[in-house]
């Protein structure tokens, strides 16, 4: 059987690490980036609808967003050690590809997206 002293030893211990665990989730979550902005047509107008293409450099991996009704979109809790590419597309319209470089230290990155050129 174990003692009283000793359960309650445990008990602190394991208080401690889940709080040690609990600051280092918040401290990795607190690095985590996000890319947002607005999409907008060649005459500066917010674009409603249109789908922007986020891509991990690193792992080829694709996530997609559709612009809300202000043509606003957001990718949270990105990887601060990739690099990414993003653009957006709209009825064969399509922006320029944006670069996002692991180097880039902020955590809140706005690059809005401008439909330009008709899509290759």
């Amino acid at each position: 059987m174990i003692s009283a002293a000793r359960k309650s030893s445990i008990l602190v211990l394991l208080a401690m690490a889940f709080a040690v665990s609990a600051g280092a989730q918040a401290k990795h979550e607190g690095n985590l980036k996000t890319v947002r902005g607005v999409v907008l047509d060649k005459s500066d107008n917010a674009v409603s609808s249109a789908v922007v293409f986020l891509k991990n450099a690193r792992s080829n991996q694709v996530k997609s967003y559709i612009a809300d009704s202000q043509g606003n979109y957001r990718f949270t809790g990105l990887d601060p050690n990739a690099d990414y590419e993003i653009h957006a597309e709209k009825e064969g319209e399509k922006s320029q590809t944006r670069n996002v470089s692991s180097f880039d230290t902020r955590l809140d990155i706005v690059l809005n997206l401008k439909l330009e050129h008709k899509k290759s």
